[in-house]
């Protein structure tokens, strides 16, 4: 069993809860680990299924005595993290020998037919890159001002054929409510107007802030990044509208959000409301909070725990800001899942705060399609 490293628990109490003639290994302990080899080496396991062992992605490939198993049954939950096959993970899981092979995600494409070949060479399509983009993917080599070519996908062809293989390799898209019923999801825009800062800004590419800092916009990347800033933690509105939101409830909270200096406004907000917080993100993760207070909010950064989690004691999610940039697609579809979750009783609520006219506009569109937010997309805007 492969998991995120924020999942291997969840994974060990779920098999040790509802498998208990199973035994259950953690296979990032090392004293586990060690059982889990030797019983490999001395080919005890061969004679005995009833054992499983949950490792995450990043230490897998560090386990090279992974690679002597044979006829064993190979599960990946978010198997979209295999999908560069060029990651370390990737190559060492791709060089397994299991017997048969379980895929689990919520958004194993994100819309993009391309992030499924590795996941189908696991399954036992032998089919190359090459070819597999030849036949399903529509592209186009595009040069640059720098004098360089880079390919772009422009679509996607033969995809009932490629829905057909599919389905030969054991594939089958669902819906999740048409596998487990869950509640309602529901959206809704709170729309903000832009700030002057904003407009000057995106006017002249240049802004001298009132604490002295300057914005310069010279490339593509560095205005869409001071863009997003001036939609998000330089917008008083936008604080002061998320103010409201937290006031007009004493429902826990999750708040997905990107950069620090948002989160520093964003907790300022929470502490002089008197409600718990907990945070997870790339330095913090305390759930404390969560667990134990109804009226907490928790802040979660997308990198950190948009993949993975279970936060279904909450059935509101306030986007303070949006995911750009590669793997957004994904970080977003997974956010929502968070709390649309087994064990969900309540409708599920989302709340994006939005400046009208602006980049975040253009990217809630870009995402809903299932696109990421690229830089020719930019330009092209």
């Amino acid at each position: 069993m492969v998991c995120q490293k924020s999942k291997i628990d969840d994974w060990v109490d779920h098999f040790k809860t509802f498998y208990p003639e199973y035994m259950v290994l953690n296979l990032t302990k090392k004293t586990e680990s060690i059982t889990f080899r030797d019983a490999v080496n001395t080919k005890e396991l061969y004679d005995r299924p009833d054992v499983i062992g949950v490792i995450n992605y990043d230490l897998i490939f560090r386990r090279s005595w992974i690679l002597e198993l044979e006829n064993f049954t190979l599960l990946l939950d978010e198997s979209g993290l295999i999908s560069n096959e060029q990651a370390k993970r990737s190559k060492f899981i791709l060089k397994l020998k299991p017997e048969s092979v379980i895929l689990l995600s919520g958004t194993p494409t994100a819309g993009k037919y391309e992030k499924l070949w590795s996941q189908l060479k696991l399954l036992g399509w032998d089919i190359d890159k090459k070819a597999y983009w030849k036949s399903y993917v529509d592209t186009e080599w595009i040069e640059e001002d720098t004098g360089f070519k880079r390919e772009v996908i422009r679509g996607y062809k033969n995809t009932e054929h490629l829905m057909k293989r599919l389905s030969q390799f054991g594939a089958v898209f669902m819906k999740t409510d048409e596998v487990i019923d869950l509640p309602e999801q529901i959206e809704q825009n709170i729309m903000l107007e832009p700030t002057k800062q904003y407009k000057a800004f995106t006017k002249n590419q240049y802004l001298m802030m009132p604490d002295g800092t300057e914005l310069v916009g010279d490339n593509t990347l560095t205005r869409m990044l001071y863009q997003r800033q001036l939609c998000g933690q330089y917008h008083d509105e936008k604080i002061q509208a998320f103010r409201d939101l937290v006031e007009s409830t004493e429902d826990r909270l999750i708040v997905f959000y990107n950069f620090n200096q948002e989160l520093s406004k964003l907790w300022k907000v929470a502490i002089e409301l008197e409600r718990p917080v907990s945070f997870l993100n790339g330095s913090t993760k305390d759930l404390n909070s969560y667990e134990l207070h109804e009226n907490s909010i928790t802040f979660i950064q997308y990198q950190a725990g948009a993949m993975g989690g279970n936060f279904q004691k909450a059935n509101k999610i306030i986007y303070f800001t949006l995911p750009l940039g590669k793997g957004s697609c994904d970080l977003w579809e997974q956010s929502k899942k968070r709390i649309h979750r087994i064990g969900q009783n309540k409708p599920c609520f989302y709340y994006y705060l939005l400046v009208k006219n602006s980049i975040e506009i253009y990217n809630l569109e870009m995402l809903r399609l299932g696109k990421e937010l690229t830089d020719e997309l930019f330009k092209e805007h």
